[in-house]
């Protein structure tokens, strides 16, 4: 579990690799990352197509398997508002696996920030692709929906 650094962007070759990625990111943010969660679908896939909105902090998964849409956190109150983009690779693929990280206040359980990490399994990009402030009361619930 190692990311490597190619040009701009950083490459891992594991699911793992993403929550090394939403450390270091979130650190240089200034809001860590403490707890995270990998995207897994009921029907036991781990790849998804990914669309976002950060500006209303909104994102859905797409299983490649089933054709399920996830709403990721607390993502459904704010669907309405949302204009969901589709997320692509600089490779051009569009299909990720995902692990969601947050953030929480000091010496509490609520949710700070939240972030979207990915990594291509077409090429290995990992990579944060969304992260906005989220008030998310009690982040166990919030990470139940990734």
């Amino acid at each position: 579990m190692a990311l490597t650094k190619r040009g701009k962007y950083r490459y891992g070759e594991t699911h793992a690799d993403i929550q090394e990625e939403l450390l270091r990111y979130s650190k240089l943010n200034g809001y860590e990352v403490q707890h995270v969660a990998e995207a897994i679908c009921t029907c036991g896939e781990r790849v998804f197509h990914l669309q976002l909105d950060e500006n209303e902090g909104a994102a859905v998964r797409v299983c490649t398997r089933c054709s399920d849409k996830h709403p990721i956190g607390d993502s459904v109150d704010y669907l309405c508002e949302a204009e969901l983009e589709q997320c692509t690779c600089p490779c051009g693929d569009e299909q990720f696996e995902i692990t969601a990280g947050v953030s929480l206040y000091d010496d509490s359980e609520d949710v700070r920030w939240i972030y979207l990490g990915c990594r291509c399994p077409a090429c290995g990009l990992t990579a944060v692709y969304g992260d906005w402030k989220n008030e998310f009361i009690g982040y166990q619930a919030l990470m139940e929906n990734v």
